[in-house]
């Protein structure tokens, strides 16, 4: 099972895209579940172990503010075409819509300039302003972590707590992960990011800029977690939002209405907070997401399939542009292997 996908991310370690590689295969009722490489490579190299923990990046996105924002919508609390302003008024403008900012086609741009002087609350306020581009609006898909910031301070606004909070509770507790959190500076077993002059090595604290000066008010990145966690949350999503101790965490109802393009003409390939591949057989929708630390996850609900790949391709070193290129090429390989029995 799988044998082409797992010999491909082998030749990515070899080739050195990425240090070492956790991953978890689902697939008729079987589970393949593997390290390759190592954890790190400076100051000495130690090997990875099945329990090693990853700042997922953007993988925060699906996992965390998507879940909660989507208990919100079933809970009647938001309307996916409501504006942003009426459930976060500190935000400057009336057109962007909830819908938008899930996925990704809200037309805001996210330049903001001297991003890197600012402290947090400047950088609040910074987000708070930034213009809209109307003519993209609903029309064009960019990808950024803008949107999922702006949910984070959405939910924060309605909580009336941090957003890392917020996750913890609502999130990370009912579905056992016990394994995951912020910050996790005191964690042994942690895969570092990268090495900077001002930074030093990045272990245990978050790697993304942004969600490194936003902190706890950051909705976009910021989780560390590993495979058998991640594992619980999929398993969640493949069993129709039920916890693998069977209490109900998401509807199903909501859950299948991922499978689905969520933007304005439904011709991106953009659900509620999700990319959206297709099973190269009957062309039903895949649930993906990425994460730049150098991780990602493809759901295929219908099936009840799944794919995880937790690495630190970013380690020791931000500049192996190849990676990108073998990520989308392993994804390639996956989705034709997933065409066999």
């Amino acid at each position: 099972m799988y044998h082409e996908t797992i010999h491909f991310m082998k030749q990515m370690v070899d080739q050195q895209v990425t240090p070492g590689i956790s991953y978890l295969l689902f697939k008729n009722k079987t589970i393949l579940k593997g390290q390759i490489g190592v954890r790190e490579l400076t100051p000495v190299v130690i090997p990875l172990t099945d329990k090693t923990v990853y700042d997922v990046a953007s993988l925060t996105k699906v996992i965390l503010t998507n879940s909660v924002i989507l208990k919100l919508m079933e809970e009647n609390i938001l309307d996916v075409d409501s504006k942003l302003a009426t459930y976060l008024p500190s935000w400057h403008e009336t057109s962007v819509t909830i819908r938008q900012l899930l996925t990704h086609t809200s037309g805001i741009n996210p330049f903001i300039k001297n991003r890197q002087e600012l402290n947090q609350e400047a950088l609040i306020q910074e987000i708070l302003q930034l213009p809209v581009e109307e003519d993209k609006q609903g029309r064009s898909k960019s990808y950024t972590d803008t949107g999922t910031i702006l949910l984070g301070l959405l939910l924060e606004e309605y909580y009336q707590q941090d957003v890392q909070t917020i996750f913890k509770q609502q999130v990370l507790q009912p579905l056992s992960m016990s394994c995951s959190g912020f910050d996790l500076t005191e964690i042994i077993d942690v895969a570092p990011t990268e090495y900077t002059k001002e930074r030093g090595i990045i272990k245990g604290i978050v790697h993304d800029p942004k969600a490194f000066v936003l902190k706890e008010h950051c909705g976009s990145a910021g989780l560390f977690t590993n495979i058998d966690d991640t594992w619980l949350f999929a398993q969640m999503m493949l069993n129709k939002g039920v916890t693998v101790q069977g209490k109900e965490f998401l509807k199903a109802t909501t859950i299948n209405s991922l499978l689905k393009d969520w933007t304005q003409e439904a011709k991106l390939s953009r659900s509620l907070g999700w990319d959206l591949l297709y099973h190269l057989d009957d062309g039903h929708p895949l649930l993906y997401h990425t994460g730049y630390t150098g991780t990602f996850m493809i759901l295929d609900i219908i099936n009840q399939e799944v794919f995880i790949f937790l690495s630190n391709r970013v380690h020791p070193y931000d500049d192996n542009i190849q990676y990108l290129k073998e990520r989308d090429e392993l994804v390639k390989i996956y989705l034709k292997e997933q065409t066999k029995d």
